[in-house]
């Protein structure tokens, strides 16, 4: 594969892993407007994040059997007219309820986009290059926290929150123009595949039950589960306890994706020494430390506003070591069901991730202290999963430059 095809793969599908992420990040900021048009409050607009995790959980599961039956394309494009769909209808509405419930339709939509790329990676790219391809796309969806707050904070500002999802509405169509046009068929219908629940079912615990599978989906994904507790808890954090403006708090949520994206790229580097494996050790180790002097001086009220910064950027850059690591271990054992593989671990990520986010909807009031501790908790828990399900792996089907087939 030449360059200048292999980048625009990676810009197509890092744009479709990126569509779920905006639809997350840009309204962040218009949290306390929203509340306030819709007669709520914050606590209860944050619930319209946790059924967006979960519809996109959820429809990790639909997609994978699809995309494995039908092929990549046709899923892909009902799913993102769905979103589109969903979009214009957050838009539009004015009752929380309906706004809950339509966040997670336009989840259900988005997530197409999501399982799609991850699938397509293990079908265009051999398995030893996923954590490189994976950490690229983390680069493209970079993007979103860094841009999306902070566009979102102006639009807010000057169009009212509203526009968000027209914006978000138009983005869809754009990702699925580009998907219809840009991208090639990476798999052919295999109308072997049943799409009955039993099969379905069967399917997806044939993959979990593989130990590498599970080992590195499960820890990885409750490690993973304290990005979504940030990005749930960090409009409360900021707006409403360290009470800076929706346009500063966009500007810090860019700020601190520079940890997460520049780490995830740095893994990249460390992949030609090292193998994806000691990756996961050392960045989770890294990850149980931080996150417990985070917890210490969060109690002990160390922590003025740049303290809390300063720890949050630590934390968010393990998470970028850890998350492209454990991704491409998860599915290097499968090619012919890559499509359920890559739902099953995507669901599992975003389903902790709502998990985690209905948390702090409930807890995150007027302290950092119950943000932290499931911060802190889900990294502790991942590490002893990591350990645990390690003995159980004889052989491990490896992904970096070096090595195909490690064995313990």
């Amino acid at each position: 594969m030449d360059k200048q095809k292999y980048i625009f793969l990676i810009i197509i599908l890092g744009s479709l892993s990126a569509l779920g992420p905006f639809s997350i990040d840009m309204y962040l900021p218009g949290f306390t407007a929203i509340a306030k048009d819709l007669h709520t409050t914050p606590n209860k607009v944050s619930l319209s994040l946790s059924s967006y995790f979960i519809g996109i959980s959820a429809g990790q599961l639909l997609y994978g059997p699809l995309l494995d039956r039908f092929g990549r394309k046709m899923p892909l494009y009902i799913g993102l007219t769905v979103y589109i769909l969903a979009s214009i209808g957050c838009a539009l509405t004015t009752n929380i309820d309906v706004f809950i419930a339509l966040r997670f339709v336009q989840a259900v939509g988005s997530c197409a986009a999501a399982v799609a790329s991850m699938a397509m990676v293990r079908d265009l790219f051999p398995p030893q290059d996923s954590p490189k391809v994976f950490s690229l796309l983390l680069l493209v969806v970079g993007l979103s926290p860094m841009l999306a707050p902070t566009i979102g904070g102006y639009v807010i500002l000057g169009f009212g929150w509203h526009f968000i999802f027209v914006i978000l509405a138009f983005m869809g169509l754009a990702v699925l123009l580009a998907s219809r046009f840009g991208l090639p068929h990476t798999r052919k219908p295999d109308h072997s595949i049943s799409l009955k629940p039993k099969p379905i079912i069967t399917g997806f615990t044939k993959v979990f039950m593989h130990p590498q599978f599970y080992t590195y989906a499960v820890s990885g994904g409750i490690a993973f589960s304290g990005l979504f507790t940030y990005v749930a808890g960090s409009p409360i954090l900021f707006m409403d306890i360290f009470k800076v403006s929706g346009e500063t708090y966009g500007w810090i949520f860019a700020f601190m994706s520079i940890s997460f994206i520049g780490v995830s790229q740095l893994n990249s580097v460390l992949l030609r020494k090292y193998n994806s494996e000691q990756l996961v050790y050392f960045g989770l180790a890294l990850q149980c430390i931080v996150s417990i002097a985070f917890l210490i001086a969060a109690m002990n009220n160390w922590l003025d506003l740049y303290g809390t910064i300063a720890m949050l950027f630590l934390y968010l850059g393990c998470l970028g070591l850890t998350n492209p690591n454990t991704s491409g271990l998860s599915l290097a054992p499968f090619s012919n069901n890559a499509g359920s593989a890559s739902a099953l671990l995507g669901a599992m990520q975003l389903g902790l991730g709502a998990l985690a986010s209905m948390a702090v909807g409930i807890f995150v009031k007027d302290s950092m202290i119950p943000m932290v501790v499931i911060m802190a908790g889900s990294t502790v828990l991942a590490l002893i999963v990591l350990l645990i399900g390690r003995r159980n792996i004889t052989v491990l089907t490896e992904t970096t430059d070096t090595d195909n087939v490690m064995i313990h």
